[in-house]
């Protein structure tokens, strides 16, 4: 079988799990592709996500990693053996590998933490407030590639309103209710429709006003996407030139934490409507 050219977020992930077990057991690479009867070359490519790997063979790993969480090996086998095509996918020659990578985080997550300090997030934005966002940026995107990303994001917007849909909880500072991306419609019409959404019986909004005391997190824009196990969650944050994926122990617990912190200095549920809507009311 061919190397993938272009390893999705979760066959990536797969493999860093695979790698991770192997050294928690104290074997080589070349050790475990004896066991695999393979080639140490082929073992690398297999943990660095850019070979498949069957179900048969993850089980045979786990058994002599010793690693008895049959939870943690129940979720790397539906990795292994996913074979769905996601819609993200008809947009692999059309838009950056990210935008893949977000939609399927997206698509199997269990449950979704995000806290906004800059802009509306994307699962909750308007067609034309995200134009006015994905549009800002130098060098200016070519009409037919700014269209495609818009696209994109509206059609990311489904896990919310699917059958079994991901619980979905947003902490949002003033500050994003209050930037105008585009004019003063199009800010009213999001704001209207983040009252919408939140009506939703699987979607939290949280508001955190400018006079709360306690909230020093201007920069703790994430997106916290939990996984089958606790093991397998990840942390999406955006960087100056892109976004970057976060998956170490011990940078999910930071995440955690910070999550918490911050929405505990958000209104309740009841009084972030009752706020949103009256910032409404402004415009």
């Amino acid at each position: 079988m061919p190397a993938r050219t272009q390893p999705t977020i979760r066959q990536v992930r797969l493999g860093v799990e695979l790698r991770k077990l192997r050294e928690a057991a104290g074997m080589t690479s070349r050790d475990a592709a004896r066991l695999l009867g393979t080639s140490p070359a082929q073992m690398s490519q297999i943990e660095a996500g850019n070979a498949g790997v069957s179900e048969e063979r993850v089980r045979r790993l786990a058994v002599h990693y010793a690693c008895a969480d049959a939870s943690l090996i129940d979720a790397l086998v539906e990795i292994a053996t996913d074979r769905t095509h996601g819609w993200w996918e008809d947009y692999r020659d059309v838009l950056p590998p990210v935008f893949q990578d977000l939609a399927e985080l997206e698509h199997h997550a269990s449950f979704m933490w995000v806290v906004g300090t800059a802009h509306v997030p994307g699962l909750l934005q308007t067609e034309e407030y995200a134009r006015a966002v994905l549009a800002y940026r130098v060098p200016e995107l070519p009409d037919s590639e700014l269209e495609a990303r818009v696209e994109h994001r509206m059609r990311r917007r489904a896990v919310l309103g699917r059958e079994g849909a991901t619980p979905y909880e947003a902490v949002l500072h003033e500050s994003v209710l209050r930037t105008r991306v585009a004019d003063r419609r199009v800010a009213r019409a999001q704001l209207q429709a983040l009252l919408a959404e939140s009506e939703r019986p699987n979607v939290t909004v949280r508001v955190i006003p400018f006079d709360v005391d306690g909230f020093a997190g201007a920069s703790s824009m994430m997106l916290y996407a939990g996984g089958r196990v606790p093991a397998l969650d990840t942390v999406q944050r955006d960087a100056p030139y892109g976004s970057v994926f976060l998956d170490a122990a011990a940078q999910l617990l930071a995440m955690r934490t910070l999550f918490r912190k911050v929405e505990f200095v958000s209104l309740d549920p009841t009084g972030s409507r009752a706020f949103i809507h009256r910032v409404a009311e402004e415009l």
